[in-house]
Order: C-alpha cells, then sequence, then structure tokens
C-alpha cells in the first residue's frame, strides 16, 4: 500500500477513536470538581435525590443527566440547557452537589462546595427527606429544619454573595399518594419502604393512617412557609418559585415505574419548565 494510503487511514482511525472516547447521544460526562483558574459562571444544584435526577434512567439510583437543574442530556430542558442556549461560555460548568437522602442540614457542605465551583446561578430544593421518615415523630421539626436552611444559605451568601439563587417549594407529595393509592403497582413499591411517614398502608382508611397523611401534609407545608422566609431573610439575590413546584399536578406518568416516587425523565422536565419561568434566570 503506498504510503499516502497508510498515513490516511491511520489518520482516520485516529478521529474514530475520539469520537468513541466522547461517546454517544446521552452518554454521561463527569463531573468537573473544580472550575479553571479565573473562570465562573453557570449553575450549581444543592439538595436531594429529585434534583440528581434518581430514578429517571429506569435504575433505582442518581442520574445527574437528566436532573431538572443541572443535566445535560437530551431528554430534559434543563436549567442549565437553557441558560446554555443564551451563553455557550458556560458550556461544562454545571455542577450538582445535591445527594439522595439529604436533609436540611446537609445544605450547608453542599454549599460550600458550590460556592467554590464559584456559579452564578444556584438552585436549592430540599425537604422531602425530613418528612419522609419512619414515622411523623420522626420528622424533622420545622426550627430545625428552618435552621439547616439558613445555615446553607448563609454559607452560599459567604462564598458567592453575587449568585442568584432559586429556592424551589417541596412537591405535593400528598398529591402524589391521591393519585397513586388505587394503583396496585405503585403500593406494592411503596410497601418496600417508600416515604413510609406517608405512603405506608397506602390503601387504609383507618382514622389513624388519615391522621398521619393530614400531618405529614401540614408539614410540608409548614416546610415550605420557612423556605419562603429564609429566601426572603437571604435578600434580594434570592428568589422563592412561589410555590409553583408545590402546585405541579403530579401524574403517575410523571413518575418513575420503579418506586413510583420520584420524577421519571418527562417528570423532570416537568419541573424544568416551571421551574425556570419562576427562576428570573433569563432576565
Amino acid at each position: 500500500m503506498p504510503r499516502r494510503w497508510v498515513t490516511a487511514v491511520a489518520c482516520l482511525l485516529a478521529l474514530v477513536a475520539l469520537a468513541c472516547e466522547g461517546g454517544g447521544e446521552g452518554a454521561t460526562r463527569p463531573p468537573r470538581e473544580s472550575p479553571p483558574p479565573g473562570s465562573s459562571g453557570g449553575i450549581a444544584a444543592l439538595g436531594d435525590s429529585i434534583t440528581t435526577g434518581f430514578g429517571s434512567c429506569l435504575v433505582l439510583t442518581s442520574c445527574q443527566r437528566n436532573s431538572f437543574s443541572t443535566g445535560d442530556g437530551l431528554r430534559v430542558e434543563s436549567l442549565y440547557r437553557r441558560l446554555l442556549d443564551r451563553d455557550p461560555a458556560i458550556r461544562g460548568r454545571a455542577y450538582n452537589h445535591a445527594r439522595p437522602g439529604a436533609r436540611a442540614a446537609a445544605l450547608e457542605a453542599q454549599a460550600r462546595a458550590a460556592a467554590r465551583d464559584r456559579p452564578d446561578q444556584v438552585t436549592v430544593l430540599i425537604g422531602a427527606n425530613d418528612a419522609c421518615r419512619g414515622r411523623i415523630e420522626e420528622m424533622t421539626p420545622v426550627a430545625e429544619f428552618r435552621a439547616g436552611v439558613d445555615r446553607g444559605l448563609r454559607a452560599l451568601r459567604a462564598g458567592r454573595p453575587k449568585a442568584r439563587v432559586l429556592v424551589v417549594s417541596i412537591p405535593d407529595l400528598y398529591r402524589l399518594w391521591e393519585v397513586g393509592h388505587t394503583e396496585s403497582r405503585a403500593v406494592r413499591a411503596w410497601r418496600r419502604g417508600v416515604c413510609p411517614a406517608l405512603l405506608a398502608g397506602a390503601t387504609s382508611t383507618a382514622p389513624a393512617d388519615r391522621a398521619r397523611r393530614t400531618a405529614f401534609r401540614e408539614r410540608i407545608a409548614a416546610y415550605n412557609a420557612q423556605l419562603v422566609a429564609a429566601c426572603r431573610a437571604y435578600g434580594s439575590r434570592c428568589r422563592h418559585d412561589g410555590g409553583a413546584v408545590h402546585r405541579v399536578r403530579f401524574t403517575l406518568d410523571l413518575v418513575n415505574p420503579l418506586d413510583w416516587f420520584h420524577p421519571n425523565a418527562a417528570g423532570q422536565d416537568r419541573l424544568a419548565e416551571v421551574t425556570w419561568r419562576a427562576s428570573g434566570f433569563a432576565d
């Protein structure tokens, strides 16, 4: 074979190898640990399993590419992707510090980590795990919940005072019970320990179970009121979603068919749509 053909074939193979290393559609890119020196901008997310996209890739684990906040996949028009459309310079600057199981007490550590990324926008969605305990008596007290949120927001303001913060209301989990307790597949999944303070004995009409669900619903309302107050205390760089996420009328086709609790990709996309409208990030 002539030398020029050998060279051409070698170049072609090198290009193919590079394309393969880049991954195909939907490939997950590892999150950047910290921005390069001198850079800033982008978006960071604080919170729990909802923000990690848990269960949205048909396995019960985090799937950050589908996160309503920082996702870079093709199935969810996340806040990051919407910001990227407006400012291509933020490509790769999406930092997800949310963790499954996190409660308000975890926000401070997440906020400190996010501040090191120097984002211009930050989303905060927390509270479901404070309520989803084994029993009503084990739910985080309202004052303790507020203290955890305040510590997190203070850490964020100290580390990144000019960032714009969106505090997101807790979804209406009681609504999920309303639409799911007559679906046998959902009830079977919930029996495996999904949010027992609300979903245990999902089909029971006993007065004690009805009272437990009512107490759960009232605790979520109390947490949401504290999120409003905490954002107001933060100052002008914080905006609350005005209850927009809590008002989303979730249906079973917006949650994954494994735990019948966490949003699937369509549910994450709905959260992205609602939070984008409430965020003011496009201003």
